[in-house]
């Protein structure tokens, strides 16, 4: 073939879902990056929400975990129905998460310190708390004081479960006096807030914790700033209700990025245990 005519450009297949772009910075990601980095953007560090069993993974020493309570169901005590029933919607999400609730339970070791935890996944109906979820918490409760152990809560949620009714809205007084018999049987309770931590959670278990660390940018409040903002008719400072304004004016102890909470949570331990 003569060198003045050039070969037909062959085309390639890029595999779906191969790159993604940053939902913060814009920033094209090779996927196993973002996965190697713990799901965290390497160019401007946005955290993104990662389901159950990837954070199990992310925080226990390999191989160390052991659910309990794994078959825990919500009912259907309302009959509840929007545009799918309460039922249907359970299933649909159950198939699509493989998780029987939006959170997971059970005994882990971090950096070699044994203690009990509580996983909530945002792909679960976001994370919402029924009463599968309260009783979930205050069984984590009882076993970490029964056992004499630390007790964990990562928390991502929406809030109560509106499909539930009074029965969600009532987990919050549950959760919250199973947390307090833990802390007068002298538990160490840590919380790591995850985005978002909103709304029932926030206002029950998850501001209980003796230390609270959050993730950088994390979204944490009781009303979503969209309802403040309408409701009062006013103008809210900058990053109201993220991670860093809540360091700043008191509500959460620590900001950790995600690839140093097992070393911060181990050191916590370790410092209360002395």
């Amino acid at each position: 073939m003569p060198e003045s005519i050039s070969q037909p450009r062959r085309n390639v297949d890029v595999p779906e879902g191969l790159w993604i772009r940053c939902t913060q910075c814009s920033a094209m990601i090779y996927r196993r990056i973002l996965e190697e980095e713990l799901h965290v953007c390497p160019e401007c560090g946005c955290h993104y929400r990662v389901d159950v069993r990837t954070r199990i993974n992310q925080l226990n020493d390999p191989g160390t975990f052991e659910e309990f309570l794994p078959n825990l169901e919500s009912s259907d005590p309302l009959e509840f129905s929007d545009r799918i029933t309460y039922r249907e919607r359970l299933a649909k999400v159950k198939a699509e998460t493989g998780e029987t609730e939006a959170m997971v339970v059970g005994k882990g070791f971090i950096k070699g310190r044994p203690l009990i935890m509580g996983v909530m996944n945002p792909f679960f109906i976001m994370g919402s708390m029924g009463a599968v979820v309260g009783e979930k918490v205050s069984a984590a409760a009882e076993r970490a004081a029964s056992e004499s152990l630390p007790l964990l809560m990562v928390t991502c949620s929406g809030g109560a479960r509106m499909m539930e009714g009074m029965v969600s809205l009532t987990q919050m007084a549950k959760t919250s006096a199973a947390v307090g018999r833990f802390d007068q049987a002298g538990g160490l309770y840590i919380v790591v807030m995850t985005d978002p931590t909103t709304a029932g959670v926030a206002a029950s278990f998850a501001f209980l914790g003796d230390v609270i660390l959050a993730e950088p940018g994390a979204l944490i409040g009781f009303a979503g700033p969209r309802v403040i903002a309408n409701t009062i008719k006013t103008t809210l400072p900058e990053g109201f209700q993220k991670a860093e304004f809540m360091l700043e004016h008191g509500f959460v102890d620590r900001i950790v990025h995600r690839r140093d909470l097992r070393s911060e949570i181990a050191r916590i331990i370790d410092y209360c245990n002395k």
